[in-house]
This record gives C-alpha cells, structure tokens and sequence, in this order.
C-alpha cells in the first residue's frame, strides 16, 4: 500500500503522512496517524469493526447484558492484544528493517557532506569537485532509501523524524535547486549530476554547514540522530537503574523566569535605604551563568532523547537561541557550532542591564515556556510513545493542558 506526496500542492506538509515535529505547526497532538495508519493496515481496525457488529448481531438476538459486557470486555482485550503484540506482515518487517539501516547509511552520507575534507582536493589527486559529486550521488540513493522504506515502516518513532527531516528539505527547495537536487512528488530527491558539476562548491558546503546550528544539514543530521536512536517507548532514563538523569529543564525554566523578572533588575539601595542607579550586577551576572549551565545541561541530557515532546521543544529552543545569536553576543554570551552557550562576565558585566532585561523579558520567557514541556515530557511523560504505549495505554502528548503556541 503506497502513499503518495505531491510537494506541489501540500508545499513542506508531510505531517500527514508521517506526522512530523514541524515547529511551524506547533501541534504536538497529531503524533498518532501513523499508529492509526498500522492499525489499519494490519488489520487491527478491520478486527475491530468485524468485532463490533457481532456483539451487534448477539445483542439483537437476546443477549443479556452480562453476556454484553463480557463480549465488550473480550473486544477491548483483542485490540489491546493487538496493539501491544502486533502482527506485522513479512512486507512491513522489510520495511522496518530497510529504514533501520538506511538511516544509518543516510547519517554517514550527511557526514561526508558536513566534513571540511569533502571540499578539498585530495593528496590522491582526486578534485574536490568530484568529492562533493560522489557524496551528493550517495546522499541522494540514501535519502531516496529512507523516504521509501519510511512510507511502510510501522516504526513510528522514527518515521516522524523522516517526516521532519523531508519537511527541512522542503523548506530547502531553492537552494537544493540551485546545486541540481529536484524534490519528486513522492518525496524523494532527483540529482542533475551536470548541473552539480557547474555549481561553486561553496553553495553545497554552505547548505551542509557544521558550524550553522540551522542549516540544511545540520537540520537533517539532527532528525537523523533522533531517528536512530529512537526505538519505540523509551524514557530518559540514562542510568539503566529506572531513576531519570536531572535534565536541567525545570532549573533553566527558574532561571529563563528570573531573568525575565523585574524584582531581578531593582536598583541597589544606598546605606540609608534610597534607591541609586546601580543595578546588582554580580547578581544579575550570577543568574545569567546559571542559565547558561543549565541550558547546556539540559541539552547534554535530553538531546538524546526519543520522545517527541522533547525533540519538538528542544527544537524549538534551538531556533530561538539562532534567532538571538547576535544580540546574546553582545552580552557575552555565545553559541558554538554544537548549540552549547558560553558567557564572557567582562562582557556581560559592561552590558547595559536595561537592554539585558527587554530583551530576556521575550527571549527568557519564551524559553521558559519550552524548557517547562521538555521538563514535563522528560518526566511525566517519559514513558510516553506515539500512538498507544506497550501498556495499552494512549499516548497524552495531545492534552489540551499542553498544547497551545510555543
């Protein structure tokens, strides 16, 4: 069963064939088609429905009602069997299997594209040229190899990162166009080998970037990090002890909210109480470091993470970090290629604190909006899967408690 994509009138919407974490949707409750999509396909809904109407007939002719409810109970017992043991056809295995080791070999196309040596002429007498053409032509088979195998795979923890990661290509179209990639309606990529061989090398190293944060590849690499590590329902436990590794989250929210504060801005008071111009700024400095550690932190302890709520938040925070590099900059406090922050004090202490305040009263307090989700999802919900978990229960991330604009 093949599912179609036309990019040309769904633009950089694959949420609905793999429902992926766009962070221009902002809807983390629609993480669940795919399990629905299974579901259907091996035939749990089918079992249902053929379920249903027999309780159907038994009750029009004479069922009591005990016997009702016991038929009922059998047919939730059923699907949950099915959901929590399901059978999977020897095409879907295929599948699972073929997008488990394409995604592997699509990361290490990534790689090759990322690296510095790729657009350098080799000792060997190979062109740097014909370096980047050999990586494009094995990035392109790979990509191809995982949009393909993604659309009958039943793993949906990592097709939702594939769906993400066509949804950055998407995003991308122009400048792929511009060094001879071509998105196909399907979804997979189309390489003009000529045309690649007349483009300045630097465009395909600049859309590959390993030092911007949001470039292209950076983008896929990232989804691609997620996908692999991802295998179903997994928690953050990092320990194997069943005790959740502190991920920092909960302290950046406190320190994001602080620094948006005014009680964190008030004027230091002379020895008789009145107010000065002075500003605390060894306290103001204290909490800015603060946030940095735990910013670093929580990325240190859930970047690895394969719960969607997480992926989606700390994706979100990242965007936003980008967004404020340069004026983070002009406080002392920079973002290195890996997303980590650094703070100069001498900067941050000559900074003026009136602009430090305005510009963590948006900055901080939107970041305290997505380091409470993570927190919450690291947590509460570490346990949560897409769809229904192996417990038989229904993943929550679509509670109107915690959705919203992020």
């Amino acid at each position: 069963m093949g599912i179609s994509v036309d990019v040309g009138n769904t633009g950089s919407d694959y949420s609905y064939l793999f429902q992926g974490l766009s962070s221009s949707g902002g809807g983390l409750g629609n993480l669940n088609f795919l399990s629905d999509y299974a579901s259907i396909k091996n035939g749990s809904y089918s079992k249902l429905m053929k379920a249903y109407y027999g309780m159907g007939q038994s009750i029009s002719s004479g069922t009591t009602s005990s016997d009702r409810k016991s038929s009922k109970g059998n047919v939730l017992d059923k699907i949950l069997e099915e959901k929590m043991h399901p059978k999977v056809s020897k095409e879907v295995q295929k599948a699972n299997k073929d997008l488990s080791a394409g995604l592997s070999s699509l990361n290490s196309a990534v790689s090759t594209l990322r690296n510095d040596n790729t657009y350098t002429d080799s000792t060997d007498g190979k062109s740097a040229s014909d370096k980047v053409v050999s990586a494009m032509k094995a990035y392109v088979t790979n990509y191809n190899n995982v949009v393909s195998s993604a659309k009958d795979s039943t793993l949906t923890s990592k097709t939702s990162y594939v769906a993400n990661m066509m949804s950055s290509t998407a995003a991308n179209a122009d400048k792929l166009s511009e060094i001879g990639v071509t998105i196909n309606a399907n979804g997979t990529l189309m390489l003009n080998e000529g045309k690649l061989k007349e483009t300045d090398i630097s465009k395909v190293q600049d859309l590959f970037s390993s030092d911007n944060i949001l470039s292209y590849g950076s983008m896929v690499s990232s989804r691609l990090q997620f996908a692999g590590a991802a295998s179903g329902t997994e928690g953050i436990d990092l320990t194997g002890t069943g005790n959740k590794t502190p991920s920092g989250a909960s302290s950046l929210k406190a320190d994001s909210q602080a620094l948006a504060s005014d009680e964190l801005y008030q004027k230091v008071k002379d020895k008789d109480g009145n107010e000065t111009d002075e500003y605390d700024i060894k306290k103001i400095f204290a909490t800015a470091k603060s946030f940095v550690s735990n910013y670093n932190k929580m990325f240190d302890a859930a970047e690895s993470s394969a719960n969607s709520g997480v992926v989606a938040n700390l994706s979100y925070i990242r965007e936003k970090t980008a967004r404020n590099a340069d004026a983070l900059k002009a406080f002392g406090i920079t973002v290195d290629g890996k997303g980590r922050m650094k703070i100069d004090e001498d900067t941050f202490k000559k900074s003026d604190m009136s602009k430090v305040q305005a510009f963590f009263k948006d900055y901080g307090s939107s970041i305290a909006t997505n380091a409470s989700l993570v927190d919450y999802y690291m947590t509460t919900q570490a346990s949560a899967a897409n769809g229904y978990t192996a417990g038989g229960t229904y993943n929550v991330q679509g509670n109107s408690r915690y959705t919203g604009t992020v």
